[in-house]
C-alpha cells in the first residue's frame, strides 16, 4: 500500500462532492415524525469542523437546537427554514449520529456524521538543525500524528516527542538524520501521511584544514572545521578507518594516521553514514635514502642505510626481488642482512601505505677475486686449492671440458674442490650464490690419470639386479662402492670397456651414485642413477592402470595423475595424499572397462598381479584395500595395520618405488576374509580397483603400472 498523501484543497474538493451526493441521497425514510417535523438528509459527510453543515426536512423552522456527538449542542443557526437548517460545526465536535430537538421530543439520524480532521504540515521551525537539535513542524491536526518520518524511513515515535498539540509538534532530529522532506503519519494501518513542502536541513561536518601535511603514518594529525563533534569516523586513503580519537570538539579532532593509510582525500562519515570530504589530498610522508654502507656490500651481511623516516619501512627488496631480513630500524638509520642471491640493482623501500622508496643508485656487490690457483697441474678426483677473498659466496666451480662440481670446503680465503673425471685444459670459472661468475687468470693443466671414465650406465637400477656400465679404463676397477658405502661382491664379465655388476639388495633406494676405486687408490664417480625396487613391465597389455593420460587410468576416486621428480621412469603416476578416516574411494572402473580379464580367463595360477608403490610416510591404521568384483563373486585383498593375516603394524615408507606382488589366491570372498578365491577373471563387470578403509590415518602414496604379470 503506497501512503495517501492528502492536501486541504483535495479534501475540500471531496466533501463538496460528498455534500451534493449527501443532499441527494441521505434519507432516513424510517425517521419518525413528531408534530410534522421530518428529517430527510444532512450533509456533507465527511465534514470539516468549522464548515456549515445542512439538513433538510420538513417544518424543520420547529426545531429548537442540534446535539452533535459527545453532547456538542447548537441552538444558533446560520438559517432556518421549514424545509433547510443550517449550522457551522463547533470545533470540538467528532463523529456520531445527530439528534434534532423538537418542543415535542427528539429526533435522531440513523446515518453517522463523520468529521473530517485534515492534517497538514505548515512550517518547520528551525529549517537547518543539527543533530539532536530541537525542532518544531507547525500544521492542523498535528495532534492525531503518532509518527513522524525523516529521510531514508527514520522513524521518530510519539513517544518520542518533547510536545504535542493541534496545531505543533516540537521534537528532537534524530543523531542519524538526514537532510529531506519531513513526512507526517497517523500511523493507522492504512496511514494517511502528509510530507513536507520544504526540506529539514540537517547540520553536516564541513573539514576546512588539515595539519600536517604531509603527515608520518603513525604521527598525530589536527582536522578542524565546523561541527566536526557530530563525526563518527575518519576513512583515509586504502579505506583506513578511525573511529576513536585523541580529542574532539565541534571545532577540531586529533587522530593518529594509520599506519597503512595512503595518499587520498579525508573522509568523515556521522551516525547517518552521510559521508563528507576534504578537497585536498592528504599526503603520506616517505623516507628518503642518503647512504648505504658498505658499498659495495657481501651478499649474506649487513648492509646499513641512512636517511630519513627509515622507520616506516615493512620490507626492503635488493637487486633480483630478494627480500632482505630487517634487523633494526630507526628514524634515521636502517640495518638489514643482504640475501646470499642478491644482484647487483637498486633497493626498494616497502612501506604500509603500498608506497615504494628506491635508491637512486644500485648497490654495488662484493665479488670473490681468485689470488692464486694450485696446483696448476692436477689428476683429476684430486683436490685443487683456490685462494682469493670472498670465496665463500662460491657454490660452483665450472671446469673446461663442461664438468662442474660444488666446493668440498669455503672460507673467505680459500676454496677446495675435487676436479671431476672428464675436465679438459683450461680457464676455471667460479659460481657466487647471486649467479656471478669470476673466470681465473691462471689455466689448468690436467694430468693424464688412470681413472675409469663411464659412459654407458642405465637410469634405473633394482636392488639385486645386475647392470652393466660401459666405458673406459674399466678394467683399473678395484671395488665398486653403492650409495650407503656398500660395496658390491658379484660381477659379472669385466673387459676395459665394460663391466657387469649386481646391485646389492640393501642399496639405499632413490638418486645415487656408484663409486669406482681403481688400482692405484684413485675414485672416480658414475653419473646419477636412480636405484628402485621396482619389476619392469613384461606386457603393457596386461596393465589396467597405468595414469599416463590413457584409458587405463580413466577413474573416479582421490587418487590424481602427477608427473614430477618422484616418477618411476618420466611418465606420470597416481598420487594419493590426505587424511583419510573410514572408507575413501582411491582409483575405480567398472564394466569390464580396459579389464585384460580375457587374456587371464580361467588361467589364474599361471598369472600374479603386481604395482609399483612409493610409501612416502608410514600408514599406522586402517589399509589399503584392491577389488576384482567379478561375475563369480566380489573379492577382495588389502595391505596395512588392519589387513587380514596383519601383525597390526604400520606400513612403512619403501624409501623409493618397490614392487608388490599379489598371488590371484590371495584375493578372498567375504571383503577379504572368506575362503573363495577367483578360478575365472573372464568377466568383471563390476567394480576393480582401489579403496582405503577401516582406520583411520594420513595417506601418501605414490602408485603405477597396476597389472597381471605371467609367472616366470
Amino acid at each position: 500500500m503506497y501512503p495517501r498523501y492528502k492536501s486541504l484543497n483535495f479534501f475540500l474538493l471531496a466533501c463538496f462532492t460528498l455534500s451534493l451526493l449527501l443532499t441527494a441521497c441521505q434519507k432516513d425514510d424510517d425517521d419518525p415524525t413528531i408534530n410534522g417535523v421530518e428529517l430527510l438528509s444532512f450533509g456533507p459527510s465527511p465534514a470539516l469542523r468549522g464548515d456549515e453543515l445542512r439538513f433538510i426536512g420538513n417544518n424543520l423552522d420547529q426545531v429548537t437546537a442540534v446535539v452533535l456527538a459527545q453532547d456538542v449542542r447548537v441552538n444558533a443557526f446560520i438559517s432556518q427554514t421549514t424545509t433547510e437548517l443550517t449550522l457551522t460545526i463547533p470545533e470540538e465536535t467528532v463523529d456520531g449520529l445527530v439528534i434534532l430537538e423538537t418542543p415535542d421530543g427528539n429526533i435522531t439520524s440513523k446515518s453517522m456524521l463523520t468529521i473530517s480532521e485534515p492534517i497538514t504540515i505548515s512550517s518547520i521551525t528551525p529549517q537547518a538543525a543539527r543533530p539532536g537539535e530541537q525542532i518544531s513542524i507547525s500544521g492542523t491536526y498535528l495532534n492525531l500524528v503518532k509518527e513522524v518520518i525523516f529521510k531514508d524511513n527514520k522513524i521518530v515515535g510519539d513517544t518520542g516527542f518533547i510536545s504535542q498539540t493541534q496545531e505543533k509538534i516540537e521534537l528532537k532530529v534524530p543523531l542519524d538524520a538526514q537532510t529531506g522532506p519531513i513526512t507526517v503519519s497517523n500511523g493507522a494501518a492504512e496511514p494517511i501521511r502528509v510530507r513536507s513542502a520544504e526540506e529539514l536541513i540537517v547540520t553536516l561536518p564541513v573539514i576546512t584544514a588539515f595539519t600536517p601535511s604531509p603527515v608520518r603514518a603513525g604521527a598525530e594529525l589536527t582536522i578542524t572545521g565546523t561541527d566536526l563533534d557530530l563525526i563518527q569516523e575518519v576513512v583515509f586513503g586504502g579505506n583506513n578507518k578511525v573511529s576513536e580519537f585523541a580529542s574532539q570538539t565541534a571545532t577540531e579532532i586529533k587522530l593518529t594516521v594509520p599506519d597503512n593509510a595512503q595518499d587520498d582525500v579525508i573522509k568523515a562519515t556521522v551516525a547517518s553514514l552521510v559521508e563528507v570530504s576534504t578537497e585536498e589530498q592528504l599526503v603520506l610522508v616517505v623516507p628518503t635514502i642518503t647512504e648505504m654502507s658498505p658499498n659495495p656490500a657481501k651478499p649474506g651481511k649487513e648492509v646499513t642505510i641512512t636517511g630519513t623516516d627509515l622507520d616506516l619501512v615493512t620490507s626492503i627488496v635488493f637487486g633480483g626481488d630478494n627480500e632482505g631480513a630487517i634487523v633494526s630500524k630507526e628514524l634515521d638509520k636502517l640495518v638489514a642482512t643482504l640475501p646470499l642471491t642478491t644482484t647487483l640493482d637498486i633497493i626498494t623501500l616497502n612501506l604500509a601505505s603500498g608506497k615504494t622508496v628506491s635508491s637512486t643508485v644500485p648497490l654495488d656487490l662484493v665479488s670473490p677475486t681468485i689470488n692464486s690457483i694450485a696446483p696448476t697441474e692436477i689428476k683429476t678426483n684430486d683436490d685443487l686449492t683456490i685462494s682469493g677473498t670472498d670465496l665463500d659466496l662460491v657454490v660452483e666451480v665450472i671446469f673446461s671440458g663442461g664438468t662442474s662440481v660444488a666446493p668440498s670446503s669455503t672460507t673467505e680465503e680459500e676454496l677446495v674442490v675435487t676436479v671431476p673425471p672428464g675436465t679438459e685444459n683450461g680457464e676455471i670459472i667460479l659460481v657466487t650464490t647471486n649467479g656471478n661468475q669470476i673466470t681465473s687468470a691462471e689455466s689448468l693443466t690436467i694430468l693424464a690419470s688412470n681413472v675409469p671414465l663411464i659412459t654407458g650406465f642405465p637410469e634405473i637400477a633394482k636392488p639385486g639386479s645386475l647392470i652393466v656400465l660401459t666405458g673406459e679404463k674399466m678394467d683399473l676397477l678395484t671395488d665398486v662402492i653403492f650409495p650407503e658405502n656398500l660395496i658390491a661382491t658379484q660381477f659379472g664379465l669385466k673387459t676395459p670397456t665394460m663391466i657387469e655388476v649386481v646391485v646389492p639388495e640393501d642399496v639405499q633406494r632413490g638418486i645415487g651414485v656408484i663409486t669406482f676405486v681403481t688400482f692405484e687408490g684413485e675414485t672416480t664417480t658414475s653419473p646419477p642413477i636412480n636405484f628402485q625396487g621396482v619389476d619392469s613391465v613384461q606386457d603393457p597389455d596386461l596393465v589396467f592402470f597405468d595414469f599416463n593420460g590413457t584409458g587405463k587410468d580413466s577413474w573416479w576416486g582421490a587418487v590424481q595423475i602427477t608427473n614430477d621428480d618422484n616418477s618411476l621412469d618420466g611418465s606420470s603416476y597416481g598420487l594419493i595424499s590426505g587424511s583419510f578416516n573410514g572408507w575413501t574411494d582411491l582409483f575405480w572402473r567398472n564394466s569390464n572397462n580396459n579389464f585384460p580379464g580375457a587374456a587371464i580367463g580361467t588361467n589364474v595360477n599361471d598369472f600374479v598381479i603386481k604395482f609399483d608403490i612409493n610409501v612416502l610416510e608410514p600408514i599406522t591404521a586402517g589399509n589399503i584395500k584392491m577389488r576384482l568384483n567379478t561375475s563369480e563373486n566380489d573379492f577382495w585383498w588389502a595391505m596395512g595395520p588392519a589387513a587380514p593375516g596383519s601383525d597390526g603394524s604400520a606400513i612403512a615408507p619403501t624409501n623409493g618405488w618397490v614392487t608388490v606382488t599379489v598371488e590371484i589366491s590371495a584375493f578372498r570372498d567375504n571383503f577379504g576374509w572368506g575362503t573363495a578365491s577367483p578360478t575365472d577373471l573372464s568377466d568383471v563387470p563390476n567394480e576393480f580397483g582401489m579403496a582405503f578403509d577401516n582406520g583411520a590415518s594420513n595417506v601418501n602414496v605414490l602408485i603405477d603400472n597396476v597389472r597381471f604379470e605371467r609367472k616366470l
